[in-house]
């Protein structure tokens, strides 16, 4: 079969171990790409995830031009753009990654009736996870709730199959129609704004190649002390694969087979790592059954948590001043690095929805606007986690004090120290808790709370108090499965 085909680029920007691409890599090919906001709605990339994509994009293009077949960029309305791409260049066949958001699955069905309609076909490949959500299910036929039973029924089904070449060359189809630039699409920069990812490359190398030097750097290193080394914050301990997952320059398959040929043997050597695969791969089962998970939470009594919305108190927290030193590092390298380390996340997390009583969903706007990593079932499950309102969900008695989560993964402070330099100079003692350092340590260390560094917005005890009291009045401890995990780094 020798007519064209076009290939659909979404959340799969790579050429090695892409399914869809393999499967017409010998045809006449238009890769395109659609920015289709529109369609994504409130889920359409967030800023951060914008810089990220602009450049994930430019190192694709590249990528497919030096193999003959250059990529072509669109915006507008995918379920049009898509259909009327295929009839110019007489495609009977439109490959793509499958996605798994609501509104995705939404346009792929207008999309694919679009394309029956005209004579063509839409073919989906699993690309972005290791195994489809619909097929995994409990021994009842349910989808799982509860991270561990998932997690062990994933593991039981073997290994993945191995990773799939990227291809040599590619053959172009014979008159493409043209497309946007790059820079047309108005990704990143916006034109006479600040400069606020002026670090982002510093520490990112968006595309397919900089996944695999990232891959290649957490062999090297950090996996061997993982299990160990990942809840410091102030180390890489962790992979910072996230992004490079959330836009497919890396492939789940080619992850999990890098960790097991550095960790050969039992799997129970390299689980420490790959259960946090797996904790995505559950995310993306709820997301897949539970449609409503980025929005309401999955508990219904939760429908009636009595948060307390405060303008100011989601500010301070947005902006690193909440007066707790590892929060507020935490919130500053976001903003800074568009990440933050995933201990962190849970910390800040905590404080936001239950010291703070803020809506989980306003914590999760906002990771969802500054984190390169931004993923709607990820970012979703984790922050319905911390709230206590997920299907598999911390106890609602687990209030993270932030004091002693400082203390405990940051306790030589090098982590609150950089960026929250104004603190840098108190003592280990105090530099978690500067507000009950004694006068003359402040001063020796050049800090006046309430003008260099606010008093915590809340104190732990009474916002601990607080949080439980309202958990009380839902009656949720009676509804917490015994089974919990902690969302992936």
């Amino acid at each position: 079969m020798d007519s064209p085909a076009l290939l659909w680029f979404r959340q799969d920007l790579r050429l090695a171990d892409n399914p869809a691409l393999h499967a017409v890599a010998d045809r006449p090919l238009l890769p395109v790409f659609v920015l289709d906001d529109a369609a994504a709605g409130a889920w359409a990339p967030g800023a951060a995830s914008r810089w990220w994509l602009h450049r994930s994009l430019d190192a694709l293009g590249r990528d497919l031009a030096a193999r003959g077949a250059p990529l072509l960029l669109l915006r507008g309305r995918a379920e049009i753009v898509i259909p009327a791409l295929a009839s110019a260049i007489g495609a009977t066949e439109v490959l793509a990654g499958r996605l798994y958001q609501p509104w995705a699955r939404e346009r792929d069905r207008r999309t694919g009736e679009a394309l029956e309609a005209a004579g063509s076909r839409l073919r989906l490949a699993t690309s972005s996870l290791l195994r489809e959500p619909a097929r995994v299910m409990s021994g009842s036929g349910k989808p799982y709730a509860v991270y561990t039973p998932f997690a062990k029924a994933v593991a039981a089904m073997g290994e993945p199959d191995l990773p799939l070449p990227a291809p040599a060359r590619l053959r172009p189809v014979a008159a493409p129609p043209p497309g946007e630039t790059l820079d047309s699409l108005g990704l990143y920069p916006v034109p006479g704004e600040p400069d606020w990812a002026a670090e982002f490359p510093v520490l990112w190398t968006p595309g397919e190649a900089g996944a695999q030097a990232r891959l290649a750097r957490f062999i090297a290193g950090p996996v061997a002390g993982y299990a160990a080394q990942r809840n410091a914050p102030g180390t890489e301990g962790t992979s910072g694969l996230s992004p490079h997952l959330h836009w497919g320059e890396v492939s789940p398959r080619q992850v999990w087979h890098a960790v097991r040929e550095a960790q050969p043997g039992e799997i129970a050597q390299s689980w420490p790592f790959l259960s946090e695969v797996l904790w995505r791969e559950f995310s993306y089962h709820l997301l897949w059954h539970r449609p409503e998970l980025p929005e309401r939470p999955l508990r219904g009594r939760f429908a009636g948590f009595p948060w307390q919305p405060d303008a100011a108190l989601l500010q301070a927290w947005q902006r690193g001043r909440t007066g707790y030193p590892i929060v507020d590092a935490g919130m500053r390298q976001l903003w800074r690095h568009g990440w933050m380390h995933n201990r962190v996340r849970m910390i800040t997390a905590s404080l936001l929805v239950k010291h703070l009583l803020q809506p989980w969903q306003a914590g999760a706007a906002f990771f969802w606007d500054t984190l390169v990593d931004a993923d709607l079932a990820s970012n979703s499950a984790s922050w319905q986690w911390v709230a206590g309102s997920g299907s598999d969900a911390a106890p609602y008695f687990r209030v993270f004090n932030p004091v002693l989560q400082g203390e405990k993964f940051d306790a030589g402070g090098g982590y609150v120290r950089r960026f929250v330099p104004e603190l840098a100079k108190l003592p280990d003692k105090w530099l978690h808790r500067p507000w009950e350092a004694p006068p003359e340590v402040l001063r020796g260390a050049g800090v006046t709370l309430g003008r260099d560094y606010p008093r915590p917005v809340v104190d732990h005890a009474a916002g601990r108090a607080r949080a439980l009291a309202a958990f009380a009045a839902l009656g949720t401890s009676d509804d917490v499965p015994e089974d919990v995990a902690e969302p992936a780094a």
